[in-house]
């Protein structure tokens, strides 16, 4: 269950200032002031489900810190993650098609602090106007499709290692901070490999001096060094993401 902050929202002019949601913060002023009027400020816990596979999306959500997983379920069971969503964007855009039962899962991995979402039929009004926000949710979800290829492209040709260099990189470009909670059981999720498997992979960062890894908590001990260890899939794919409201913001300045 999602829980309300008690804390009423903030006038439209002084929310739009504090927004810590890059996509919210890069609408204009107006505009911002419109969507404002949907938005709901919430919380989240980890390991929350914010939409299952085969249900229609009911909220889209823009996280103002930490991340969620998009993640493709099998029919065992196992879950794979195939993205990342933070606060450089939003998730369930699949809402957009009214009622379609979603293909995937959305799983909180580092809690989201501020939080806002609306309904889907509010997102589909605010998506109908082609304004704005169309124009920005819709770069964003094409540099997200990006994303996910690359990804694939990632786990299909290089190693364990680097892709878990790799996720931790993007694990603390996300949180930051370069110590956050990783358990053995979702970093194999995440990498689609066994337990004993992530235990090896990990210790090998440690040993290299790249990380600290003890009691499901991993601390980066030197991100350049992880940086190397890592592929270019993690550069491509963060500047895809990040391409969508720097673009915007120079846009905005120039006019």
């Amino acid at each position: 269950m999602i829980k309300r902050r008690g804390s009423p929202r903030p006038p439209p002019a002084e929310a739009y200032k504090r927004n810590l949601n890059r996509l919210l913060a890069a609408l204009p002023v107006d505009e911002y002031a419109r969507v404002h009027r949907a938005l709901e400020t919430v919380t989240t816990r980890l390991k929350q489900i914010l939409h299952k596979p085969g249900e229609p999306i009911g909220h889209v959500y823009f996280p103002g810190g930490g991340f969620c997983s998009v993640l493709t379920v099998l029919e065992d069971g196992r879950m794979v993650e195939v993205a990342t969503i933070g606060r450089e964007g939003a998730v369930g855009m699949s809402a957009i098609l009214d009622g379609t039962p979603s293909p995937s899962a959305a799983m909180v991995q580092a809690e989201m602090g501020v939080c806002y979402r609306m309904t889907a039929e509010d997102f589909r009004r605010e998506m109908d106007r082609r304004g704005a926000f169309y124009e920005l949710l819709t770069q964003f979800a094409q540099a997200l499709v990006g994303f996910i290829m690359q990804s694939t492209a990632c786990n299909a040709v290089h190693s364990i290692e680097q892709r878990l260099a790799r996720w931790l990189l993007m694990a603390r470009d996300r949180v930051e901070s370069n110590g956050f909670p990783l358990t053995q059981e979702f970093a194999a999720m995440m990498l689609g490999a066994s337990r004993p498997t992530v235990s090896v992979v990990a210790g090998t960062l440690q040993r290299a001096g790249l990380i600290k890894y003890h009691r499901g908590q991993v601390t980066i001990l030197d991100g350049a060094a992880l940086e190397e260890a890592s592929c270019e899939c993690y550069r491509t794919a963060t500047d895809l993401l990040n391409r969508v409201t720097s673009s915007r913001a120079r846009r905005d300045r120039s006019h």
